[in-house]
C-alpha cells in the first residue's frame, strides 16, 4: 500500500516520528562512512536552516553549498563528479544566486532555474537549497520520495518532473492540514515521511513497527498519469 494515498494524519505523524530512527539505521549501514549521514542530516535539518534564517536576507555560502552536496550524495546516490562541479563555483556566485533564488519565492520554479545557473546544480540540488530556507514552500527532490508516488516513476531530474512532484507535495500538505487540527504540515515534512516509509521498507521494515496503513481510514487510489504529464528526458545534473 502507498503512504501517499493515506489520508489519516495519525499514520503520517507516526511515520514522521520514525524519521531519525531510520536515518540512524541507514547511517549505521554505510560501513565506510558509518555515522556520517546522521551527522550531516542533523546539520541540514537543524543547523543550516537556523543559520540561513538568522541572516538579514536569506542566502547560502560556498561552504554550505558544498556541504549540501555532500549531504545529498551521502543520503542518496553517490556521484563524485557533482561534488567537483559544486566546488568549482566561487563564493560571490553562490551567495548572489542563492540570495536571488530565495527572493523569487514563492515562485519555486523561477528560484530553481536561478540556482541551476550554478555549476553542478540541477533541480534536485536546487530543491535542497530552497528547503533549507523555506521548508513551508518547497520539498526536497529525494529519489525515494518521488518514487513512492506511482505516476512519478521513474525519477527524471528535470524542471518539469520536479514541478509535478512539488504539485503533489503541496496537494498532500493541504489535504493533511485540512484534517489535522495542528495544521503544521509542510511540503518538506511530507517529503520526509515518504522518504522514511520507503527507506525503512528497503533496509529494515521492523523500524516501522506499530505503523500500519491497513488501519488507516479513507484510502483512495492514486490518480493515473495523464498524457501531458509524461516526464522529459533525463538531465545529467541533479
Amino acid at each position: 500500500m502507498s503512504l501517499f494515498t493515506c489520508e489519516d494524519p495519525a499514520v503520517w505523524k507516526a511515520v514522521h516520528n520514525k524519521y531519525w530512527t531510520v536515518v540512524e539505521a541507514k547511517s549505521a549501514g554505510k560501513r565506510k562512512t558509518s555515522g556520517k549521514l546522521l551527522q550531516l542530516d542533523k546539520w541540514f535539518q537543524e543547523d543550516l536552516p537556523a543559520a540561513i534564517t538568522a541572516r538579514p536576507e536569506r542566502f547560502l555560502t560556498h561552504a554550505e553549498l558544498v556541504k549540501i552536496m555532500e549531504w545529498k550524495l551521502t543520503k542518496g546516490k553517490f556521484r563524485p563528479r557533482l561534488q567537483q562541479l559544486i566546488g568549482s563555483n566561487n563564493e560571490e556566485a553562490v551567495q548572489s544566486s542563492s540570495s536571488k533564488a530565495f527572493s523569487l519565492l514563492p515562485d519555486v520554479q523561477a528560484a530553481i532555474k536561478e540556482l541551476c545557473k550554478l555549476k553542478g546544480v540541477g533541480s534536485a540540488t536546487a530543491s535542497a537549497v530552497l528547503v533549507a530556507g523555506a521548508p513551508d514552500k518547497v520539498a526536497f527532490m529525494a529519489d525515494e520520495a518521488v518514487e513512492s508516488i506511482a505516476e512519478l516513476r521513474p525519477v527524471e531530474y528535470t524542471d518539469k518532473h520536479y514541478a509535478l512532484y512539488l504539485q503533489k507535495m503541496l496537494w498532500k500538505t493541504s489535504e493533511l492540514n485540512k484534517v489535522d487540527a495542528q495544521q503544521d504540515w509542510t511540503p518538506h515534512r511530507v517529503e520526509q515521511c515518504l522518504w522514511t516509509w520507503t527507506v525503512a521498507n528497503q533496509i529494515q521494515p521492523s523500524l516501522l513497527q506499530g505503523v500500519s496503513l491497513k488501519d488507516a481510514t479513507n484510502q483512495k487510489p492514486e490518480k493515473r498519469k495523464t498524457a501531458d504529464e509524461k516526464p522529459s528526458k533525463r538531465k545529467k545534473t541533479e
